[in-house]
């Protein structure tokens, strides 16, 4: 079907809900895609972070099709193979570099990250009440994005992305990101009635901005201060991300759950919550479900992903990569303040063109790219992402950037 047919039933037959961009994606391997005319586009926006191994991965695909021909899906009333070993994996992955305090984590399988942060604000709650507290307040961060969903939605401290949808449900205060004093302050004065402090160590879809150290390690104390849960988003930051299997264990503190989604299966939707297994134990039988979550194909997606990126040795590339696409956007004349980590990074631009013109022009130069704000360009390329990739990338920004 053509770009243009496909566009017009589009239109006219799907919910307006993005600003989609004039191509047609229809095929797609490794860095690349191609569009409905043959053209190639290097991919630096990886289906916003999902595409860990790139796209159609050999093994994912494999495991997708064996599975797809086997049993697609039961219902969660039934053991079926692989999930235990998935949720090992994880836990494993959660105790990288833990050492001597390392402990059992169990995993909640969703379909999304959304669905994964209900899961962790949900079991937040119920711990506070097992544990005798009445504190059901979560304390979330400015600019923060948690999800669209009506209670994510309140948790994500953006008034423009709200607005529409008041009335949201309650039990929500933000702060800013990285005001000790104004953290402090809260909770000296709400302490009692908190029972978790969400945070993304690095704030995605407002632009990549860090968490700093001594600020979540302030936060840490404080909820171990009044008997709270550090809680931690690793949607967009997690499964190897930003040079670590998990964000948080770049910032030397310890999280109680954290939830994952986006990279987790190479593409297919799947979304986990994961908590340390005393915490885990606040859920019973009944207080948690999912009909389509942890199904046959969504654990064989996210086994195969796991198992590639662990083989393929994905981390060194993100380190090195990463560290090699800062120092590229940095050399560049139109650019300012390179931020980020991993291969999760962002820059400003200066000049006339704003980073959504970029974007367009992109297009025309064969580059996916993404822009999260009028000056700010974010890039979230596939984890197998190569040096010769990056040196396309620059060569092709600076001949579109006048």
């Amino acid at each position: 079907m053509s770009f243009e047919t496909e566009r017009d039933l589009e239109n006219r037959y799907v919910m307006h809900t993005f600003g989609r961009k004039p191509v047609e994606l229809v095929r797609g391997e490794g860095m690349e895609v191609f569009d409905d005319e043959g053209k190639s586009y290097l991919d630096f926006i990886g289906g916003i972070g999902v595409n860990a191994l790139g796209h159609c991965h050999p093994a994912v695909v494999a495991a997708i099709q064996k599975q797809a021909a086997t049993l697609m899906h039961v219902s969660n009333y039934y053991y079926i193979e692989q999930r235990g070993e998935l949720a090992r994996t994880i836990s494993n992955l959660a105790n990288f570099n833990a050492g001597e305090g390392a402990e059992d984590w169990q995993t909640f399988f969703a379909n999304s990250g959304a669905e994964a942060n209900e899961c962790m604000m949900k079991l937040a709650r119920a711990y506070a009440k097992r544990q005798g507290r009445a504190a059901s307040t979560i304390v979330t961060l400015q600019r923060s994005f948690h999800g669209r969903t009506m209670e994510t939605l309140a948790a994500t401290a953006q008034p423009a992305k709200q607005e529409l949808f008041q009335p949201l449900p309650g039990g929500f205060v933000a702060v800013p990101q990285n005001d000790v004093a104004a953290l402090e302050a809260l909770f000296e004065e709400q302490g009692d009635a908190i029972c978790g402090f969400m945070f993304e160590c690095i704030q995605g879809e407002s632009g990549v901005h860090p968490c700093t150290p001594d600020y979540l390690a302030r936060a840490a104390q404080l909820c171990r201060d009044h008997g709270a849960l550090m809680l931690c988003d690793e949607v967009q930051t997690g499964v190897y991300r930003t040079g670590t299997p998990f964000a948080f264990q770049q910032f030397g503190i310890e999280v109680d759950i954290f939830s994952m989604a986006k990279g987790i299966a190479g593409g297919f939707p799947m979304g986990a919550c994961a908590a340390r297994a005393h915490v885990a134990q606040a859920f019973a039988p009944g207080d948690h479900g999912s009909t389509f979550g942890g199904s046959n194909l969504a654990i064989a997606a996210a086994s195969a992903t796991l198992e590639a990126l662990a083989q393929e040795h994905i981390l060194e590339n993100v380190q090195t990569v990463g560290a090699y696409l800062r120092d590229a956007l940095e050399a560049l004349p139109f650019t300012t303040d390179v931020r980020g980590r991993g291969l999760m990074v962002a820059c400003d631009v200066v000049g006339e063109m704003s980073a959504p013109d970029i974007v367009s022009a992109g297009l025309g130069a064969g580059l996916l790219l993404n822009a999260t704000g009028p000056a700010t360009l974010r890039f979230l390329p596939p984890l197998i992402c190569s040096t010769a990739d990056i040196d396309v990338l620059v060569k092709k920004l600076a001949s579109i950037v006048k």
